[in-house]
């Protein structure tokens, strides 16, 4: 599969398990608990998920597709905003065992086909989301 040359890239270790980060990155209700609240979310190759930011202005329609599934090891997924861009990214969580603590890896390609949807869409605001998400919100969730 092709990458993009220039793909945000972040990755946490975090002092929990890898079964612990898979159910939090693959289980709707804990999602809502620190990332997006996603109703249509099933963990199933070619099931697809729809999601907005967070409050009630509906605001960035985001739609995921799940493209692979390798239990309590990696999730890949694209990413798009159909009312936003004709474009479409791939999001791919790795997990990865390290002593006593795990280490996630999360990569997103192809963030330069949202040039059609405006500044919005810039890779610095998916860089400083990501590092947010997993630096902040999840860290937040899995050492609690």
């Amino acid at each position: 599969m092709e990458l993009s040359n220039n793909p945000v890239t972040k990755e946490e270790i975090y002092a929990t398990t890898p079964e612990k980060i898979w159910k939090a990155i693959t289980d709707k209700d804990q999602m809502k608990a620190w990332y997006f609240d996603i109703p249509d979310f099933e963990l199933k190759i070619g099931s697809t998920f729809n999601f907005f930011e967070p409050g009630d202005d509906k605001k960035f329609h985001h739609q995921c597709t799940i493209k692979e599934i390798i239990p309590d090891k990696k999730l890949r997924h694209t990413w798009s905003y159909p009312d936003y861009s004709k474009g479409e990214s791939m999001v791919t969580w790795e997990i990865k065992p390290e002593k006593d603590k795990t280490r996630l890896m999360l990569r997103h390609d192809f963030i330069e086909r949202f040039i059609d949807g405006g500044k919005d869409f810039a890779k610095e605001n998916f860089d400083a989301g990501w590092k947010e998400i997993l630096g902040k919100s999840l860290k937040n969730f899995l050492e609690k």
